[in-house]
C-alpha cells in the first residue's frame, strides 16, 4: 500500500480553490512557475492518517479546452502526471456552473471527488444541496464543506484517501450528445483507437470530442498521423456541415448544450431553492457597491484608504529597518576600514539591497490590503465597474483584469499582467493591452516612490500615492485609446463577467497571500538586485581618481582643517586634529541621542570631557560665542569638499561616463549622471534604481555615521528638490518596461511589438517630464525644499 498520495485541486476561478489549498496545507506549501511557462504552481504537503499527501493546486479554469494557457496547463497536468485523486472545488451556491467544469473530468475518466464548498453561503442565499443525491447521480463522492473555517476538510481527507488506495482506473463517462454527435464519435474512437501517437495516455471517446470541438491542442498532436488527421478531418467536416445545415449550430455548441442539459437535469433533483422575494446579500451590497454613480465614489474611497492605511501602519517599521541597516553600516566601520573592501559592503551591499529592503513593511501592507479586496470579492466589481470607462478608451472590459495584476493598485507585477492578456480574444484589444500594461506602478515602482515621497513629500504620502496611481491609469487610458484609434483600429467586443458573491477573508489566508508575493519581492532583493547592486558598485568605483587627484582633494580639506584649528577662537578648545576628530565622534553621538531621546546615552557622553562644547554647538546655548558658527561653517565646507570628490569620482568612473554622455538627452529634465546610470540599471528591474541611487550617493562616505538615510541625503543635496523628485517618479513610472516583461512582450506578441513598447514609452516618458520640469521651472512651482 503506498505512503504517498498525490491530489490536484482543480475548480472555477472565485470558488474557494485557493483558500481550500490554504486549508488543507497551510504553510507547507511551495510556489514555482510551471515548466516553459508563467502560469503559477502551488504545490502543499500535508501528512494524514500515516500517508504524505502531494496537493497541487492547478490554475482556476472553467473547462478543460485549450483556449487559455491555464486551461491546456491543467489538462496536461491531469494528463500526463496523472493524479491519485482529484477534487473538484465547486461554489455550492452556483452548481449550475460549476458543475461544468466537473463533468468535463467525469469525461476525461479522472478519480474524482466533489467539493462542495461554501454550503454556508449557498443556505443563506436559499439553497440546500443534497450531497448524497448529488453523489448517487453524479456517480462521485460528494462532500459538503466551508474551506475558509476547515468545516469538511478533514473529511475530504479521508475519502481521498479512501478514493486512492481503492488504485481505481481512469474510467470516462459517456453523455449521449444526440444521434448525429454520437454516430460521429463512434467513427472518431475508430480512427483514435487505432493511432499509435498517443497510445493508452488518453482515452478515445475524449480525444474524439476534442476533435469535434475543434480543440486546436489536440488536432496538433494529431498530425503526427497524416493519414488518420485525414479521416479526421473529414469526418470533423461532414459532422459539422450536416448540425450546421439543419441546427444551424456547430458541434461544439451542441456538445455545451447537452452538457448543461445534464447539469440541469441532476441540479434539479439534488438542489433545492427556497423561492424569497428578498435579494440575497451580495445583491443588496451590490445595489450600492456597484451604483453607476455611487458606486466609483466609493471605490475611490476605498482605494485611498488603502494609501492611508498602508503609509499609517508601516511608517514605524520602515523606520525600525532605516535603523537596523544604519547600525550594520557602523558595525562595518567598526571591523573593516575605510577603503574598497568598506566601500564594497557599506555601498554595494548595505545601501544597494539595504535600500529596497528598507521599504518591505510598506509593500507587505499594500499586498496584505490587495489580498482583502480579492479574497473578499471587490476586486472583481472594480473590474465590473471600470468597463464602463475602458469602454471609452477602446479596451475590452476584461482588459481591468490585467491591469490590475500589472499595479493599477499599486504593488503588482507586469510579467503577469501581460500574460493574463491572453483571456482577450481580440488580438487588437489584446495588443492594445499589452502595451499599456508597463504604465502600471508595479511593485517595483512602490520603493521608488517610497523613497522620495519620504524625503520631499512627507506629510502628504498617502495621497501622493492616489495621486501617481491616478496618472499611471491616465495615461494608460489615453495611450490605449491613441494606440486603437491609430494602429490598432477596430471595434470592441462585448464584455461579460461573473460577480462572484462576497465573503469574509480568512486572516491565515490573507496572511498567505500576503506572504507569498513580498516573499517573491524579498527573493527578487537578495538575488537579481543584489546582482546588479555590486556590478552598478563596480562600474561606479573603477577607474576612479587618479593619485594625483585623491591628494589634491586631501590637500583641500587639510587646508580647511589646519585654518580652522589655526582660529583664535579653536585654539583654547581644540589642541590638533586628534581633537578635532574627538569632537566629530561626540557630535555625531549627541546628535543622534537627542534625535532618539536617549537620555541614557546622554549621560554615558557627560564624562568626555569636550561635552560641554558638543552641547554649547549643538543647542547653540551661548550665541555670543564665535566657536558653535566657526564650528558649523567648517563641517559645511568640509562636506563640500566630499561631496564635490564624490561627483569627481563618479565622473571618473565608467557608470559616470555613461551617464555623463546622456546628461546632453537629460539635462533639460534635470537629470544628472548619476541618476542617468540609475535609469539605465532599471531596465533590468525598477527596484535598482533605489539600489544604484544607494550606491551613488554612499560612495567615499568619510564617515559612516553621518550617511543617514538615501531619503536624507536626497534631501539635503542642492541638486534635488520637489519638483526634480516628481519628475523622476513620472519618468520612471513611464519609461522603458524592465527587462523580464519585454521578453515576455515579444513572447506573446513579436519583437516588433516590444521594440515598439520601449520606443513609445520612452518618448512618453521624456516629453511629460520634459513638460513637468521646464514648465515647473518656469512657474517656480517645486523649486524649494519644504
Amino acid at each position: 500500500m503506498k505512503k504517498k498520495i498525490t491530489i490536484a485541486l482543480a475548480g472555477n476561478p472565485n470558488s474557494g480553490k485557493s483558500t481550500a489549498f490554504n486549508a488543507i496545507t497551510g504553510g507547507r506549501q511551495h510556489i514555482a512557475n510551471y515548466p516553459g511557462v508563467t502560469v503559477e504552481k502551488k504545490v502543499g504537503w500535508i501528512s494524514h492518517k500515516g500517508y504524505e499527501f502531494e496537493v497541487v493546486d492547478l490554475p482556476g479554469i472553467y473547462s478543460l479546452t485549450a483556449y487559455s494557457l491555464e486551461e491546456i496547463v491543467s489538462r496536461n497536468f491531469l494528463v500526463n502526471e496523472r493524479p491519485d485523486v482529484v477534487i473538484d472545488i465547486v461554489d455550492a451556491s452556483n452548481l449550475d456552473r460549476n458543475l461544468y467544469l466537473a463533468v468535463q473530468l467525469r469525461e476525461l475518466g479522472v478519480p474524482l471527488i466533489i467539493a462542495l464548498n461554501m454550503v454556508d453561503m449557498a443556505e443563506s442565499r436559499g439553497i440546500e444541496v443534497d450531497p448524497d443525491t448529488l453523489s448517487s447521480l453524479f456517480g462521485v463522492p460528494c462532500l459538503p464543506t466551508v474551506a475558509r473555517i476547515k468545516k469538511g476538510i478533514p473529511e475530504l481527507l479521508d475519502k481521498a484517501m479512501e478514493v486512492a488506495i481503492k488504485d481505481p482506473q481512469w474510467q470516462p463517462q459517456v453523455i449521449s450528445y444526440g444521434r448525429d454527435i454520437d454516430e460521429s464519435l463512434r467513427k472518431l474512437e475508430g480512427v483514435i483507437e487505432k493511432m499509435e501517437v498517443f497510445g493508452k495516455q488518453y482515452a478515445p471517446r475524449w480525444l474524439a470530442l476534442k476533435c469535434l470541438e475543434g480543440d486546436p491542442q489536440v488536432m496538433d498532436m494529431m498530425k503526427g498521423d497524416p493519414d488518420a488527421i485525414r479521416k479526421i478531418e473529414a469526418i470533423y467536416g461532414k459532422t459539422t456541415k450536416h448540425i450546421k445545415d439543419t441546427l444551424e449550430e456547430d458541434p461544439e455548441g451542441i456538445i455545451a448544450d447537452h452538457r448543461y442539459g445534464y447539469m440541469t437535469g441532476i441540479t434539479k433533483k439534488a438542489v433545492k431553492r427556497k423561492i424569497e422575494a428578498r435579494l440575497n446579500l451580495s445583491d443588496q451590497i451590490d445595489r450600492v457597491l456597484t451604483h453607476r454613480a455611487i458606486g466609483p465614489l466609493i471605490m475611490i474611497i476605498i482605494l485611498y484608504g488603502i494609501y492611508e492605511f498602508t503609509f499609517w501602519i508601516s511608517e514605524g517599521p520602515v523606520q525600525w529597518l532605516d535603523i537596523f541597516f544604519e547600525w550594520m553600516k557602523g558595525m562595518v566601520a567598526l571591523f573593516v576600514s575605510e577603503g574598497k573592501l568598506y566601500s564594497l559592503i557599506v555601498s554595494g551591499i548595505i545601501d544597494g539591497v539595504g535600500g529596497v529592503l528598507g521599504f518591505i513593511p510598506l509593500i507587505m501592507f499594500m499586498f496584505f490590503a490587495i489580498a482583502i479586496m480579492e479574497d473578499s470579492g471587490y476586486m472583481a466589481r472594480i473590474a465590473y465597474m471600470m468597463d464602463r470607462v475602458l469602454s471609452w478608451f477602446g479596451l475590452h472590459g476584461n482588459s481591468v483584469l490585467p491591469l490590475l495584476l500589472s499595479g493599477g493598485i499599486s504593488g503588482g507585477c507586469a510579467v503577469p499582467g501581460v500574460m493574463a492578456t491572453r483571456i482577450l480574444r481580440d488580438p487588437k484589444e489584446r495588443i492594445a493591452t499589452l502595451l499599456i500594461v508597463p504604465f502600471m506602478n508595479c511593485g517595483a515602482k512602490l520603493p521608488i516612490f517610497a523613497l522620495f515621497i519620504a524625503a520631499f513629500f512627507p506629510k502628504n504620502g498617502a495621497k501622493m500615492m492616489f495621486i501617481f496611481t491616478l496618472i499611471s491609469w491616465s495615461f494608460a487610458l489615453f495611450s490605449a485609446k491613441l494606440i486603437r484609434s491609430t494602429i490598432l483600429l477596430g471595434p470592441k467586443t462585448p464584455f461579460v463577467m461573473e460577480l462572484p458573491p462576497y465573503r469574509a477573508p480568512t486572516f491565515k489566508g490573507l496572511v498567505i497571500h500576503t506572504w507569498e508575493r513580498t516573499w517573491q519581492y524579498m527573493k527578487k532583493a537578495g538575488t537579481i538586485i543584489l546582482g546588479f547592486s555590486l556590478i552598478m558598485w563596480a562600474m561606479m568605483t573603477f577607474p576612479g581618481l587618479s593619485k594625483e587627484e585623491i591628494r589634491r582633494f586631501e590637500d583641500e580639506k587639510m587646508k580647511l582643517i589646519v585654518s580652522f584649528l589655526s582660529l583664535p577662537e579653536s585654539k583654547g578648545i581644540l589642541k590638533d586634529e586628534k581633537d578635532l576628530q574627538d569632537l566629530d565622534s561626540l557630535f555625531i553621538r549627541f546628535r543622534q541621542a537627542m534625535v532618539k531621546k536617549d537620555a541614557e546615552a546622554l549621560k554615558i557622553l557627560e564624562g568626555n570631557p569636550l561635552y560641554p562644547v558638543v552641547e554649547g554647538i549643538f543647542l547653540e546655548m551661548d550665541p555670543t560665542k564665535t566657536f558653535p558658527s566657526s564650528y558649523l561653517d567648517f563641517r559645511e565646507k568640509r562636506a563640500d569638499i566630499e561631496a564635490g570628490e564624490q561627483q569627481a569620482v563618479v565622473k571618473k568612473t565608467i557608470a559616470g561616463r555613461i551617464g555623463h554622455v546622456l546628461e546632453v538627452v537629460t539635462r533639460p529634465i534635470g537629470f544628472d549622471s548619476r541618476i542617468n546610470i540609475a535609469l539605465v540599471g532599471g531596465f533590468a528591474a525598477k527596484e535598482v534604481i533605489v539600489s544604484t541611487l544607494g550606491t551613488a550617493y554612499s560612495l567615499n562616505e568619510v564617515d559612516p555615521s553621518q550617511s543617514g538615510s538615501l531619503s536624507e541625503r536626497l534631501k539635503k543635496d542642492p541638486l534635488w528638490s520637489p519638483l526634480l523628485a516628481f519628475t523622476l517618479i513620472l519618468f520612471t513610472m513611464l519609461y522603458v518596461p524592465c527587462f523580464a516583461t519585454l521578453v515576455v512582450i515579444k513572447k506573446e506578441s513579436s519583437w516588433a511589438w516590444a521594440a515598439f513598447s520601449v520606443t513609445f514609452n520612452l518618448i512618453v516618458a521624456y516629453l511629460i517630464s520634459l513638460m513637468i520640469y521646464q514648465g515647473g521651472t518656469a512657474l517656480g512651482i517645486g523649486l524649494q525644499k519644504g
